[in-house]
């Protein structure tokens, strides 16, 4: 099977909810470099994320992130995975 360079995924993030109000955020970009690490099976330390994404999940603020977000995730050979923020328009 052919490893595609770009998908385009939903990243679930009820997760947050468990952790305390002033730690939502961050633990948002954890959860989404999860994910992307698990479904793209590389290691979370070659993942990247666009500071679009990173001004979406931080516009509401720390305590309040988005309960889910669409991704794009684009894979490089030498092992680097971007992930960004899914424009519709593209």
């Amino acid at each position: 099977m052919a490893d595609d360079t770009e998908v385009i995924m939903d990243v679930p993030l009820k997760g947050i909810k468990r952790v305390p109000r002033t730690k939502r955020a961050p633990h948002a970009i954890k959860l989404i470099k999860k994910h992307v690490a698990r479904h793209r099976k590389v290691d979370i330390e070659d993942i990247w994320i666009d500071d679009v994404l990173n001004e979406h999940i931080w516009a509401r603020g720390i305590q309040k992130p988005p309960v889910k977000v669409r991704v794009k995730t684009s894979k490089w050979e030498d092992g680097r995975t971007d992930v960004l923020l899914y424009d519709e328009d593209e």
